[in-house]
């Protein structure tokens, strides 16, 4: 009898687990996953449901401020976002990130110390590093004179020479923080003449830009409409694997540092999931898949041994601490004074010109009109006049 009990008390524990086991796939479980373009190794999201049964629902975005503009619109739901660095200060002073229960993220202890406790989140409440990486200025060896590029300068992006081949960033904090650090100034001035200064170049520079991108420049470069860009380390190496013609350096001027992070939504109806599929994404051998498919740099310190030394030994995926250090600076969530200056400067930038071109188009439709209206009148009066002769005459 003792055997029987002992067997049907192993089948029920037996079924219990199966059933644990097999839960979150009956439920239909659900994580949504809001990202930049072009950020993540796709073969991992299906491995996670492989893993969980939690269907990972994967939309993309282009810039911060896309994004920070979508959360904040309530215009759709999602549980786990990948923010930068200021937009991380950003959202959690305005209540929107949900503080984060590492119990569910035991893999955060493989991230490095460097990439924990930064001053976007300093008391390590909101986020999890994802990615860092810096912006680069990347060029064309094929049509861009090596004399032009010798000095390693930002003044690349305004050289007349290669005007209509020249891409500039689609979002105003990386496009004013070139302009800034061309001009001489922080990334994060709070002097409100350093930003008009800096929407002066960059109005310079307008005549002379292709067109404002952001994950369009992977097709424009690859394809060689384009020669010269300013964008994301990363995202140049990827590029370059696809055109070996494609070189980029740092800027001597100056440079933006960032770093992206993982982070969960206070609105989230799936916290514990978006917590999974944190540590999931934390994972050496996943961490490993994505650096090498993505080209950034890694915060897990077992993925980075991992890394082939032609990728972890290059200066411009990986730059010297001290580089860091003299070269770049980091983003930081910019007082309100200064935010709505930089979004009124970036309007009236996107703005002027195309203003321009419609009026003088309106100028011309209506000179047109006017030319019509007094080529009829002077007709009409001519036709009068004739009639009134001719009357006389009789």
């Amino acid at each position: 009898m003792k055997k029987v009990i002992s067997f049907f008390c192993l089948f029920l524990l037996i079924t219990a687990c199966i059933s644990c086991s097999f839960s979150a796939f009956a439920a239909g479980e659900s994580v949504n996953v809001y990202n930049w373009g072009e950020y993540i190794d796709q073969n991992v999201l299906d491995m996670f449901y492989d893993e969980t049964g939690i269907k990972v629902n994967y939309t993309t975005y282009d810039s911060n401020e896309t994004m920070y503009s979508k959360i904040v619109s309530g215009a759709a739901s999602y549980d786990v976002v990948v923010p930068s660095d200021y937009m991380i200060s950003k959202m959690a002073q305005e209540g929107l990130l949900a503080e984060l229960d590492f119990n569910n993220i035991p893999n955060y202890k493989y991230i490095g110390d460097e990439y924990k406790g930064l001053e976007y989140d300093p008391d390590e409440k909101y986020s999890v590093s994802y990615t860092w990486g810096t912006v680069v200025v990347i060029y064309n060896t094929k049509f861009v004179d090596e004399e032009d590029v010798k000095d390693e300068s930002v003044n690349l992006l305004w050289n007349e020479k290669y005007a209509g081949k020249i891409l500039m960033f689609d979002n105003p904090r990386d496009a004013f923080g070139l302009a800034l650090k061309k001009a001489g100034y922080s990334l994060n001035s709070l002097n409100e003449n350093d930003w008009s200064e800096a929407q002066k170049l960059l109005k310079e520079q307008k005549p002379l830009v292709q067109a404002y991108v952001m994950d369009q420049i992977f097709d424009k470069m690859a394809s060689e409409e384009a020669w010269i860009a300013p964008y994301y380390a990363g995202d140049a190496y990827t590029i370059q694997q696809d055109n070996p013609d494609i070189s980029f350096y740092l800027p001597k001027e100056g440079s933006n540092f960032f770093t992206d992070a993982m982070c969960v939504l206070k609105s989230s109806q799936n916290k514990e999931n978006a917590e999974k599929f944190i540590n999931f994404m934390c994972r050496t051998d996943i961490a490993l898949m994505n650096a090498e498919e993505i080209g950034y740099g890694t915060p897990q310190t077992e993925t980075y041994k991992l890394l082939d030394e032609e990728v972890s030994s290059n200066e411009l995926l990986y730059p010297s601490k001290e580089k860091l250090r003299n070269q770049t600076e980091v983003f930081i969530n910019l007082p309100s004074n200064i935010s709505m200056l930089q979004s009124a400067l970036w309007t009236s930038l996107k703005v002027d010109g195309e203003e321009s071109s419609t009026l003088g188009y309106d100028i011309a439709f209506y000179l047109i009109i006017g030319i019509l209206a007094l080529i009829l009148g002077v007709n009409i009066i001519t036709k009068q006049h004739r009639k009134r002769l001719y009357r006389t005459r009789e």
